[in-house]
């Protein structure tokens, strides 16, 4: 929306007052981004390049002070008018800042530091606490990051005993169908790319845009014609097979895919009678793999009786590892999938003998919309202030929920080369830069600093990103 592209306006009111609230001889601050435990023990960064060069690189102008400060003028709030224009005019409205942060794609287990935003210019001391509301949302991209990397390691765990192919079956396992469930545009965008950091199926469009114009990668997922419920309804309850038949003759090539939503009216009718007896020679003949979607019912149930119906229909053959992957075609189920069904419809399918092979999986709101800051505990709090030339700790401690004790100093985070644990280190009070903290011996600086003063430092590209990411595991 073009009425929200004012970077001063992209904040939580209270942020107007803030310069006015640090202490007197304040010329520098500290801040830091964490999860705080949640869900999963550790979290896959990923985002922050999308944020930054979507919300930071536009430089400021005098017109959008002059809009802020109209606005806020007659909001409530005062408006610290004399340091926007500062910056305009002495750094060409670009941020007087420095970000810090561990590579995207890097899986980081919780409570540790993840990046800092350190201020540059003792005139603008108090621009990191200002972006805290917009930077504040990586919550989201590494949130979904997150879900999509563990649901990867179980469907991982069961393709690896039970497939012959598991690396070159994965990447498709899980397809995002969550665009149309996100509030907006720019959620599914960056909820899409999240997600596609682990693996290569979506219908989410922007996501693959967002892959495009932020981490220079020209087609970050793929996807199959696949037809929904009023491409076979529109036919008719009593044409229904010749829906199916529509669907063999418009798509089904040799080698290629196509996917049938079959759930319409009765899905265990159509695969006994429309797709096992009346359509079967069509399906083998077309030499393409149809995959049957059930869409309603038990997840768990509904998979595994379509596998036997479709077993009995195609058969099947044995894979080295003594598992059943069925003939000509597969099931892919979109209806009530999140982490833990994903689990349970694998144990059972793989428990009645079928390999991982026959399966695979449609995420939606699960996977884009049902978090929020609170699935990871994400926060981003000061650490540390600059004041009458000294550096003080400032932190958090309140007695009512020690959960919410925040880290103080200034910090980075430090990885052990060989064994490869994290730890979050303080630098010491007269280091010059968060880039000098000591190192006890094995331990590396696992951050890199992003962004300064308006400029990308670390380019990264989607390839990159998917690497990090696919090399961790749990």
């Amino acid at each position: 929306m073009q009425c929200l592209d004012n970077l001063l306006l992209n904040t939580d009111s209270y942020k107007a007052s803030h310069w006015l609230q640090y202490p007197p001889g304040t010329d520098a601050t500290v801040f830091y981004v964490e999860s705080r435990g949640g869900t999963y023990d550790r979290t896959l960064f990923f985002g922050l390049q999308a944020i930054l060069k979507e919300y930071l690189a536009k430089p400021i102008t005098h017109a959008d002070v002059d809009e802020a400060r109209d606005l806020f003028s007659v909001h409530g709030e005062p408006f610290n008018e004399v340091g926007w224009r500062y910056i305009v005019d002495h750094h060409g409205g670009l941020l007087p800042i420095r970000i810090r942060a561990v590579p995207e794609g890097t899986v980081v287990p919780t409570h540790n530091a993840l990046m800092t935003i350190e201020s540059t210019d003792p005139m603008a001391y108090w621009a990191p606490s200002y972006l805290e509301t917009m930077l504040l949302r990586i919550w989201y991209p590494v949130t979904v990051a997150t879900i999509s990397w563990h649901a990867k390691q179980t469907i991982r765990q069961f393709l690896e005993r039970t497939s012959e192919d598991p690396e070159r079956q994965l990447p498709f396992k899980l397809h995002d169908f969550g665009s149309r469930g996100v509030s907006s545009v720019e959620s599914a965008a960056i909820g899409g790319a999240a997600h596609l950091v682990n693996f290569m199926g979506t219908d989410t469009v922007s996501g693959l845009c967002l892959a495009r114009a932020h981490y220079h990668e020209p087609m970050a997922g793929f996807s199959i014609p696949a037809a929904e419920h009023s491409t076979i309804t529109s036919w008719g309850r009593e044409n229904e097979v010749e829906a199916y038949r529509n669907m063999l003759r418009q798509f089904a090539r040799p080698g290629s895919i196509v996917a049938v939503v079959s759930d319409s009216y009765d899905i265990y009718h159509a695969i006994r009678e429309h797709w096992g007896k009346t359509l079967k020679d069509e399906v083998i003949r077309s030499g393409a793999t149809v995959v049957i979607r059930p869409d309603s019912g038990d997840p768990v149930a509904v998979v595994h009786q379509c596998l036997e119906l479709l077993d009995e229909a195609f058969g099947h053959t044995v894979n080295s590892k003594g598992f059943k992957v069925l003939n000509h075609v597969r099931v892919i189920q979109g209806d009530g999938i999140n982490p833990t069904s994903i689990r349970a419809i694998l144990e059972r399918v793989t428990s009645a003998g079928y390999a991982t092979d026959n399966v695979a999986f449609g995420m939606g709101g699960a996977l884009l919309q049902q978090l929020n800051r609170d699935t990871q505990k994400f926060a981003l709090k000061c650490s540390a202030a600059r004041v009458n030339g000294e550096w003080i700790d400032v932190y958090k401690d309140p007695v009512t929920d020690k959960g919410k004790q925040s880290k103080r100093g200034r910090m980075t985070l430090l990885q052990h080369r060989e064994y490869g644990q994290f730890r979050t280190e303080p630098a010491p009070a007269q280091a010059a830069s968060l880039a000098e903290v000591h190192k006890p011996m094995g331990f590396d600086d696992a951050m890199v600093t992003i962004w300064e003063d308006g400029k990308i430092v670390h380019d990264w590209t989607f390839a990159e990103v998917r690497t990090r990411a696919n090399a961790a595991r749990l």
